[in-house]
C-alpha cells in the first residue's frame, strides 16, 4: 500500500510513503550457475518487475520473486 497526500488546491503531490518491504518479480537477470549457494557475498544485477535494477546473490534466477527493501532499494530476501 502507497499512502500519498495531496495539496487539494494546487493539486500537487506533498508526500508519498511507501511500505519498508515489497514483493517483486525478476524478470530479467543472467541465469543462475550451478554451484551458486545461498550466499549474498557475491551479487549481480537484475531487473525487477517495476523496471528497477537491483543487486542480488547469484542464486536468483528470472520469474524468481523476492522481497525489496524500500528505504535502501535492496535485496531483502527470496520469497518461497
Amino acid at each position: 500500500i502507497v499512502e500519498v497526500m495531496f495539496h487539494t488546491e494546487k493539486e500537487s503531490v506533498l508526500s508519498a510513503e511507501l511500505p519498508p518491504i515489497v514483493d517483486m518479480e525478476v524478470t530479467y537477470t543472467e541465469p543462475g550457475i550451478k554451484g551458486d549457494t545461498a550466499s549474498t557475498n557475491s551479487l549481480k544485477p537484475a531487473t525487477v518487475n517495476t523496471g528497477a535494477t537491483i543487486k542480488v546473490p547469484l542464486f536468483i534466477n528470472t520469474g524468481d520473486k523476492i522481497r525489496v527493501d524500500t528505504r535502501t532499494r535492496e535485496y531483502y530476501e527470496r520469497i518461497k
